[in-house]
């Protein structure tokens, strides 16, 4: 979950591309340039663990663009994928 963030807050498109589940990710991903994530917070974590093959983080991430600011709330699910996890989807609230 941080390393997405930081790719999003970064500008690095390949990783979350690498790190999204293959069923689901788009064809292409990008990120919107003028968008700056100014922090997050993790604010549940169910499974994931060392023996889990699936886990959801639920999040805030903190943005701001041009004179707009807000919060992204989502709860997304993850799959452990050849030993590494990956993004499968999420729900914003």
């Amino acid at each position: 979950m941080r390393s997405r963030y930081a790719a999003y807050a970064l500008g690095v498109p390949d990783h979350l591309f690498r790190t999204w589940h293959p069923q689901t990710r788009p064809a292409e991903v990008s990120v919107p340039d003028e968008t700056r994530w100014t922090g997050l917070d993790v604010l549940a974590v169910v499974g994931g663990g060392a023996d889990d093959a699936t886990g959801v983080v639920e999040f805030a991430a903190h943005w701001r663009s041009g004179d707009q600011q807000g919060v992204l709330r989502e709860r997304s699910t993850f799959a452990r994928r050849g030993g590494r996890w990956v993004y499968v989807d999420g729900v914003t609230s």
